[in-house]
């Protein structure tokens, strides 16, 4: 039997319920998707492999409409459609090697044009000769907020959930580089984000792992950043302000490789899920 690209999505949402009850990570936890069944575009709640749709502000007061899903009958997208996409760049150790580590955490923009849906492809544009994946854990803010601390910092997290920093490294930091990251970071589909929004656990200190074809090409605990979540929204909130819904992607660990048409990337976060997508080319 054929394996269709939702019978791959269905299947890792499975696998991270499964793996976040063998980590004793299920209870107190909520998970939520946003989907499309047929013209009709929800947020919902699930709950082993059912999706159940919910009304309302998925940020403030919300209620369950009554309607379920078969998470094989949706489609699943991108989990939250926010106002802006910032990442932190530089804040591994094991992703600054020999450099300098930065003094505060190095921010950068992603037009929200950039974000891909779980099981959708990231397309290869026609001249990049080097574009490549980088598994990051997402902060998904849950409130609006201005000048704040680490401390409150956390109870402005509403979760998190798998993103993909896509990067073309030649336009990033080749002979002909950009002024600015705007196509080596920003270019369509370079955001893949999902499958699901997770509140209620540890996102402090949780293994992350990136598979390329089946193949483990990163792996390091949140533990390792060099600047946590809380300092990260902390210090964004001093110069911009966060609206509810807006994602931060937190950096990547080790090193990274080139993508090709016809791969297969997966970035998995233990108790959060497995965001996978094709690569494509233009």
């Amino acid at each position: 039997m054929k394996t269709t690209r939702r019978d791959l999505i269905v299947g890792s949402i499975a696998a991270s319920v499964a793996a976040s009850q063998l980590n004793g990570q299920s209870t107190g936890t909520e998970k939520f998707v946003r989907f499309q069944k047929g013209p009709v575009t929800s947020y919902g709640i699930v709950t082993g492999e059912t999706v159940e749709a919910i009304q309302g502000d998925l940020f403030g007061a919300h209620k369950k409409t009554g309607a379920k899903h078969k998470l094989g009958e949706v489609k699943l997208l991108t989990p939250c459609t926010p106002s802006k996409v910032l990442a932190v760049g530089l804040n591994y150790k094991s992703h600054v090697g020999t450099r300098k580590p930065p003094s505060a955490p190095e921010i950068f923009y992603k037009p929200i044009t950039c974000l891909q849906n779980p099981g959708d492809p990231i397309i290869i544009p026609k001249d990049s000769q080097n574009t490549h994946y980088e598994g990051e854990l997402v902060i998904v803010m849950g409130k609006k907020v201005s000048h704040i601390s680490a401390a409150e910092a956390k109870s402005a997290i509403f979760g998190v959930c798998c993103g993909n920093d896509v990067s073309e490294r030649d336009w990033q930091g080749g002979p002909n580089k950009d002024l600015q990251w705007w196509r080596a970071k920003g270019a369509d589909t370079f955001g893949p984000l999902g499958p699901m929004i997770v509140r209620g656990i540890d996102y402090g200190n949780v293994m992350l792992q990136t598979r390329l074809n089946g193949t483990v090409v990163q792996k390091s605990s949140t533990s390792d950043l060099l600047f946590d979540c809380h300092a990260i929204v902390s210090y964004i909130s001093q110069y911009v302000t966060l609206m509810p819904g807006d994602v931060i992607y937190t950096g990547t660990p080790g090193s990274t490789k080139k993508m090709n048409p016809a791969d297969v990337v997966e970035v998995e976060i233990d108790g959060v899920g497995i965001l996978r997508n094709p690569i494509a080319a233009a």
